[in-house]
């Protein structure tokens, strides 16, 4: 931190107030995400209350919220830092505000979490319900348009790119968003409907609307998707490997090109 506000002399009362001044990681966060998401009828200092009280009494949080900096850490190029993350990744800050708004809705709070989950869609573009389920070591890139239903269950160590739908077929009730399995990778603008089964380790390819359930350790591609593959690797989620599907859109393209010149 100090080097940084040397580069940046500028910043160096921002860094201070950030990360400097809290003596652990969830006050440090707390306030950060405060300040994001306060507005003149919800004030900073109330949401500092909030965000600090919940992350300070829930151990499943403070677990929380280090797995998922450190995928962040490993998996997104683009995070050179923990501080980085803390202080500037939007996927990571509405990851952990979803979580506080998971904890009091869990504490029969539900129009304080829903009211969260409002702001935090307003400020990050990022909608995820309160009551949704969604585990540990994710990584949220970018963020930007992803959108989680109230039924939905994210297992584990998954990666999700931008635009990323989990979300219902209609006006039903009940149990009815996708269920995604420990380690998989869904690639930017994937959209999954209804109440399905993403297997463990599976990669849905950029682009696919996926309907039907989807085995472990498999790839799939396309609108509406179908299953292109195996996976070799263990862990798509983790290696970040979007290259396996190379080879079918060059399929499907040369398909096209074919078909549009019959």
């Amino acid at each position: 931190m100090d080097l940084m506000a040397e580069k940046e002399p500028i910043l160096s009362s921002f860094l201070y107030a950030s990360i400097l001044a809290h003596d652990c990681l969830e006050q440090a966060l707390a306030f950060v995400l405060a300040n994001r998401l306060q507005n003149p009828t919800l004030l900073a200092t109330q949401l500092m209350d909030i965000f600090s009280n919940v992350m300070m009494h829930d151990r499943d949080i403070q677990r929380s919220i280090r797995l998922d900096v450190q995928a962040f850490i490993d998996r997104d190029p683009a995070c050179l830092s923990y501080s980085s993350a803390l202080l500037y990744l939007k996927g990571y800050h509405s990851l952990q505000s979803y979580r506080v708004a998971h904890a009091l809705w869990k504490q029969g709070r539900n129009v304080l979490a829903l009211a969260l989950q409002s702001r935090i869609s307003e400020v990050f573009g990022v909608d995820i319900h309160p009551a949704a389920k969604i585990g540990d070591g994710i990584l949220l890139d970018h963020g930007t348009g992803v959108v989680i239903g109230e039924t939905a269950v994210v297992g584990n160590r998954v990666s999700l790119m931008h635009g990323v739908t989990l979300g219902g077929t209609g006006k039903e009730t009940g149990d009815r968003h996708p269920k995604v399995g420990d380690l998989a990778l869904l690639g930017a603008c994937v959209t999954i409907l209804g109440n399905i089964k993403i297997g463990e380790g599976a990669m849905i390819a950029a682009g696919s609307l996926v309907l039907k359930h989807v085995p472990p350790q498999s790839m799939v591609a396309g609108t509406p998707a179908q299953v292109i593959g195996s996976i070799d690797e263990q862990d798509p989620s983790l290696t970040m490997n979007h290259d396996a599907t190379k080879e079918f859109f060059k399929h499907l393209a040369v398909s096209f090109r074919d078909g549009r010149s019959k």
